[in-house]
């Protein structure tokens, strides 16, 4: 599904803190787009935006050409927390999405118990969340968001507070099943690295308040090694864009 940005602003009361000024960009169908920005740059904020939790002060966001400002419903939203509920299963909680919308739970149940494999979670649809490792909580996380049906998924920082080689291995994964099954993504992160690893673009926000300072297409092939000198020209652009010292 595409989505277009425009011209979004958002403040915050009651002292009028300006998030987000004039944000503006288009995401086409089935695009893997990040967004990377410093700390306080209003990248949750514009998430909550999209995803119709929040009102923009001004401005208008449409997906397929519609307005869905302030109307929540309309795209596949994952927090920076995986939220599973502790007394519910891994099938339990990958089909709440599509049981909050309605749909037959035989039918949900019968769709996450096909893609329960393709999610590496063969084998651990009656675990509970505390019988699983962080990445594999994560993965639960991003199955309920796939099954929402959206059409377009906007991630927040979802491997954020993951170790490091529990990180790099889910950034495959997510490549994989992108590949496969070609959602329309938006994925934030703090992380140049993992922005330009995943990214056919990658978009930059400003200090605050936001806005789009660059948006760089990123034409290496994947699988992208770090070893790359085109891998690591880009990721020292975007470095060089955010105002962050190449010797950091």
């Amino acid at each position: 599904m595409q989505l277009e940005i425009r011209d979004v602003r958002k403040a915050f009361r009651p002292n009028a803190l300006t998030a987000l000024d004039g944000v503006t960009f288009t995401i086409e169908t089935g695009q893997f787009v990040t967004l990377i920005g410093p700390s306080g740059s209003g990248k949750s904020t514009l998430c909550n935006l999209i995803a119709g939790l929040l009102p923009p002060d001004s401005g208008d966001i449409r997906l397929e050409g519609r307005s869905i400002s302030s109307k929540p419903g309309h795209v596949a939203y994952m927090p920076q927390r995986d939220l599973l509920l502790p007394w519910r299963s891994v099938l339990e909680n990958a089909i709440l999405g599509p049981e909050i919308a309605g749909q037959p739970r035989p039918e949900a149940r019968r769709r996450a118990r096909e893609l329960l494999p393709l999610f590496g979670l063969e084998g651990f649809a009656d675990s509970l969340p505390a019988q699983l490792s962080g990445g594999m909580r994560q993965r639960v996380a991003l199955l309920r968001t796939f099954l929402q049906d959206k059409g377009l998924m906007v991630l927040d920082e979802p491997f954020g507070a993951l170790d490091a080689l529990t990180r790099r291995d889910l950034q495959g994964w997510l490549l994989k099943i992108w590949d496969e099954l070609r959602p329309t993504i938006l994925f934030v992160t703090h992380d140049v690295r993992e922005a330009a690893l995943l990214a056919d673009r990658v978009l930059v926000l400003s200090p605050r308040p936001g806005r789009i300072v660059a948006d760089v297409p990123i034409r290496s092939p994947r699988p992208r090694q770090d070893s790359d000198d085109a891998f690591i020209a880009v990721q020292m652009h975007l470095l060089r864009v955010m105002g962050v010292s190449e010797s950091r």
